[in-house]
């Protein structure tokens, strides 16, 4: 290995002491390849194998933590006791291969498609419809529902626990519930639960609270509590960069493990004002990095990506399409050849690369998803 990028290999020990052999991850990614109860699949096993053995941690695909909460075809369960097994399943493959399991949970909220909708509407947080063709207005929740809904959450760590898993990362990002929660754009509350930016952060607050609780009471070896965000929303009124440092000041308070940015470019800049170049990755870094580690993603392709963008002072990077396009990111980069990395894919793939079918149809029919090649 090249010496000049021994940072990507350092081990790191989380703040509840689990440790990392290097410092990148795989990152969340939707794989449409759960069967309909959201029981993992041995196809989804095998597209996890493949990707596990480099890494330091592998944070999975999405897991619902309600059934009402489902957002994607095929997903994987986490909403039942029933689903222990195939949680254990998916924790011991992946430890199996030498990364640390991370299970992403959420609820779908407003975003829940209408083809896998328990009731005839969406629920969130207020009656307001995402800007987005076809949006349903959603129902808006009770208080007892809210509450429920939190107490999903904790249960859903619990299970994550009870399957062998090493940690969750609660998805607080990508317009989910409880980012719908902190937004203006989708909170019009003016009960507890929303109205002023403090009120706003009352749901994700109390999610963290509650894993924290199930994680305290159930886990008889060091499990990691990350926290997933968007930076900002493009809406108006909607999440602001200014409405995010102040809830990154926050988190930085709730004894989490790590801050996960979920941006599509690392350097990318505001999308709300064109003139914002600066990266929000490295802002919120500088806000708040010296309390909680800060994961940083999107865009990264190659060695010198990563190594520039820990050189930042983030400890942490995940791979998202980098690691479908290339199973073997770390050990290529390990090992000395990394000009051997996969930056593209061709239409022949998939049985290579062991993707599952649907997300396969995804990737070679998004229009710039991904670099395809015929």
């Amino acid at each position: 290995m090249n010496n000049q990028y021994t940072s990507i290999f350092k081990d790191y020990t989380f703040k509840r002491g689990v440790t990392l052999k290097n410092r990148v991850m795989m990152a969340p990614m939707t794989n449409f390849a759960s069967d309909e109860e959201g029981k993992v699949t041995d196809e989804e096993l095998a597209y996890y194998k493949v990707r596990s053995g480099g890494v330091g941690a592998v944070i999975t695909a999405v897991a619902y933590v309600t059934r009402d909460g489902k957002g994607f075809q095929n997903e994987i369960s986490a909403d039942s006791d029933e689903m222990i097994p195939s949680l254990k399943r998916l924790a011991d493959t992946i430890k199996g291969e030498g990364a640390k399991a991370i299970l992403q949970i959420f609820h779908a909220g407003r975003m829940a498609p209408k083809e896998e909708l328990v009731e005839d509407r969406p629920v969130s947080a207020s009656e307001v419809a995402a800007l987005r063709p076809g949006s349903i207005t959603p129902r808006e929740l009770t208080e007892r529902e809210i509450e429920n809904i939190i107490e999903a959450f904790g249960a859903a760590a619990r299970r994550a626990i009870e399957a062998g898993f090493d940690g969750v990362e609660i998805h607080g990002a990508n317009t989910y519930l409880i980012q719908q929660f902190f937004s203006p754009h989708s909170n019009r509350r003016t009960d507890k639960w929303g109205g002023t930016l403090e009120k706003r952060m009352t749901f994700p607050l109390a999610v963290i609270d509650k894993v924290k609780e199930a994680v305290n009471t159930h886990a008889n070896e060091p499990f990691i509590v990350g926290y997933r965000i968007s930076p900002e929303e493009i809406e108006n009124p909607g999440i602001t960069m200014e409405d995010t440092l102040s809830f990154v000041d926050v988190l930085a308070e709730q004894d989490l493990d790590y801050l996960h940015v979920s941006v599509q470019d690392f350097w990318q800049g505001s999308i709300r004002d064109d003139q914002d170049k600066e990266s929000r990755v490295t802002m919120i870094q500088e806000r708040v990095g010296n309390k909680v580690p800060i994961i940083g993603v999107g865009s990264l392709h190659t060695a010198d990506d990563v190594k520039k963008a820990l050189d930042t002072g983030v400890p942490f990077v995940s791979l998202g399409r980098e690691l479908i396009m290339e199973p073997k990111w770390i050990e290529k980069v390990q090992s000395g050849k990394k000009s051997d990395i996969a930056v593209t894919l061709s239409r022949k793939d998939q049985e290579t690369l062991v993707i599952p079918d649907v997300l396969w149809s995804a990737i070679t029919n998004t229009p710039g998803w991904f670099p395809v090649e015929d």
